[in-house]
């Protein structure tokens, strides 16, 4: 059974169609990766996905029941986003920044407890910024924003977790770092990508083009050459890694 799928989903911004009849199911513990070109409808989709958009037709369900019937705290319970361009003025602690992902379980019955403060610790220490815990958020590089704006959202502690582009400004060894931990964690994962290297490591590739998913299946069934010229207008071909034996894409100008 899916635990997060869309039928027929479509989005406009005015006239432009952003988004055209994307029909899709990801299993749970999956790790599903998005891509295709600047501009083919990732990002939309994520948003869709996480109920922060409503789209234009078609419908996203989060398990047996409709996203548009469930309210966003109980959508927060079970999926937690990490945006592209997330960012705050506030003046706050990176400690209390990542505290905000318990948010959707606490209530006047559940207030914040010893656990809580353990779970957004654990999170930091996942994303390599236990350290940062007491730094001011405005004091932060971009990579160090990135990787508490994951923490926050493994605070969550959500079932599926959604990851659009989270490698940008991050360093090649923090790339590598979050990307093999969060294949690690024991949730469902859609994380939209720009390396195809990258998104060679998912369980599944879903790739859009102009809006439409174009392609869906297992990376090296995805990204055949032909699928690589039409949709990226790039050649390409594989090379085997002497080191373990994985394929790993060139790519040249068309």
């Amino acid at each position: 059974m899916s635990v997060l799928s869309c039928s027929g989903l479509g989005f406009k911004v005015r006239e432009a169609e952003l988004l055209c009849d994307v029909h899709l199911e990801v299993a749970a513990g999956e790790t599903l990766g998005i891509v295709g070109p600047n501009g083919s409808g990732k990002s939309t989709l994520l948003k869709l996905l996480a109920g922060l958009r409503t789209p234009a037709s078609g419908e996203v369900r989060l398990g047996d029941k409709r996203l548009g019937d469930l309210s966003r705290r109980a959508i927060a319970q079970h999926v937690a986003v990490v945006e592209q361009q997330a960012d705050t003025d506030d003046a706050i602690r990176v400690f209390d920044a990542v505290a905000l992902g318990r948010t959707p379980w606490l209530s006047a019955l559940s207030p914040w407890s010893g656990e809580d403060a353990a779970i957004v610790r654990q999170a930091l220490h996942d994303v390599d910024a236990i350290h940062l815990s007491h730094r001011a958020w405005r004091s932060l590089s971009g990579g160090e924003r990135q990787r508490v704006h994951i923490a926050r959202a493994l605070a969550q502690r959500p079932q599926i977790l959604l990851l659009d582009e989270p490698t940008n400004h991050l360093d090649i060894q923090h790339q590598l770092t979050i990307l093999k931990g969060v294949q690690a964690l024991p949730v469902t994962t859609l994380i939209a990508l720009h390396d195809l290297n990258q998104a060679l490591t998912c369980d599944r590739l879903a790739v859009l083009d102009r809006g439409r998913l174009v392609a869906l299946g297992k990376p090296l069934e995805v990204l055949t050459p032909q699928r690589l010229r039409a949709t990226f207008g790039v050649q390409a071909h594989y090379l085997t890694d002497p080191f373990d034996g994985a394929q790993i894409l060139r790519l040249r100008s068309a």
